[in-house]
């Protein structure tokens, strides 16, 4: 590792590991949340159109806070920043253990989703700035942790499910590492940068780059392709014969894996290539959990994680690799973008579980078989993303190889 001249090697891991912290807190929020969905609806008499409203609160707050510590961070830099993303967290989740009904849950969940993307704007740059010869290495080790702090929370979410524990418990366990990270910080000082060559002047001229545009209109699909289903598994899954939290550490488990071998594989496809790739295999994994049940399932799902492992991590580095001046505020906006559009969708998705349900009851379905043909429309819709997403990528992957890939955009 590579730290920065004016910082040890010892505060350099310390502030890395905080970073990582925060990180599995802001994963945790998105594995429970999916889990306790069903039982928020059942103690509130929520339909799902409003837990969609509930689960989009993270996912709007989210971008809000990319923007707004992208352009910050050059003036009041990252430890304070995430400071700010502890008392998000910590306030949130206390919020929603209080909550007593939709509009408390859609408050406390809103302050979760700023938490969360104060994280991603405040760590991101800390750690490219503190491993300046190494940074896509450090980015992509930081970025392992959200997948694999969502295995964690859909475990912790299955197990305490299984034990009888109620939400409220489940919610209560993300105070343990939001505490952890709030005591690494306390008494510490972060470095301070020359913010001189990355001028957030500089990245704004940089945003209004075509390509710069294409990509943020593409990551709202890929964003959508992501964490449509994994934001509704247990809603889609429930009634297919396989356990959703399961299939969710299942994929997770795969994302973090094929996250920390990433760079040889992007190095030979090229980004585009490997979005290219990403979108079938995500179409694939897609349809194929529309057709099978039981153990199949989880067929199904491997094949969806592989698709959806290197979709998030790839648009960042597309940014960065083809838009170098766009900076830390061009990777946050990216982000928030693909944010912002599942909090837009997740109603809508919402919408679909409730129309399929009501169709499915005048067919004269009922219990497991209507829940499967409802989660099996859902599924169906948002195959439709990932789809064309295969021929928008198939012709960028053709736009950058006849462009020469070995140059960058300015």
């Amino acid at each position: 590792m590579d730290a920065t001249a004016n910082i040890s090697e010892k505060d350099a891991k310390r502030i890395f590991r905080i970073s990582c912290i925060a990180l599995i807190v802001t994963s945790m929020t998105f594995a429970i949340r999916a889990g306790i969905l069903g039982d928020l609806g059942q103690q509130y008499g929520l339909s799902g159109k409003e837990l969609g409203w509930i689960a989009s609160m993270a996912f709007l707050g989210f971008p809000v806070a990319m923007i707004f510590g992208g352009i910050l961070y050059n003036v009041i830099g990252a430890k304070l920043i995430i400071w700010l993303a502890f008392i998000g967290h910590a306030l949130g989740i206390v919020l929603t253990i209080l909550a007593d009904g939709f509009w408390g849950l859609m408050i406390s969940t809103f302050l979760i989703g700023i938490a969360n993307g104060l994280v991603e704007a405040g760590c991101n740059p800390i750690i490219a700035q503190l491993y300046p010869n190494n940074k896509t290495t450090m980015l992509n080790r930081f970025h392992v942790w959200f997948p694999g702090g969502i295995v964690i929370g859909s475990l912790v979410s299955a197990g305490m499910t299984q034990m009888g524990l109620g939400w409220e418990a489940q919610v209560a366990t993300m105070l343990i590492p939001t505490a952890i990270y709030g005591i690494m910080m306390l008494g510490f000082e972060f470095p301070e940068f020359n913010q001189e060559e990355n001028s957030t002047s500089g990245n704004l001229k940089a945003l209004f780059n075509p390509i710069y545009l294409f990509l943020i209109f593409c990551m709202t699909m890929t964003a959508v392709s992501e964490f449509g289903p994994g934001q509704w598994i247990n809603q889609i899954l429930s009634a297919s014969g396989a356990h959703p939290m399961l299939i969710l550490a299942l994929i997770t488990g795969i994302m973090a894996v094929g996250r920390f071998y990433a760079g040889p594989l992007v190095h030979k496809l090229s980004p585009a290539g490997v979005l290219f790739v990403s979108a079938i295999l995500t179409s694939l994994g897609l349809f194929l959990m529309t057709q099978l049940q039981g153990s199949n399932v989880y067929f199904a799902a491997v094949v969806f994680a592989l698709g959806v492992t290197y979709f998030w991590p790839t648009m960042i580095g597309c940014t960065s690799e083809y838009i170098p001046k766009s900076g830390a505020l061009g990777m946050s906006l990216m982000g928030g973008a693909g944010m912002f559009a599942v909090g837009m969708w997740n109603p809508v998705i919402g919408g679909w579980i409730d129309s399929a349900a009501k169709e499915a009851e005048i067919a004269g379905l009922t219990g497991n078989d209507l829940a499967l043909a409802s989660g099996q429309a859902a599924l169906n819709n948002l195959l439709y993303f990932p789809l064309a997403l295969i021929v928008i990528f198939g012709g960028f992957y053709w736009f950058m190889r006849k462009a020469n890939s070995e140059s960058t955009v300015e």
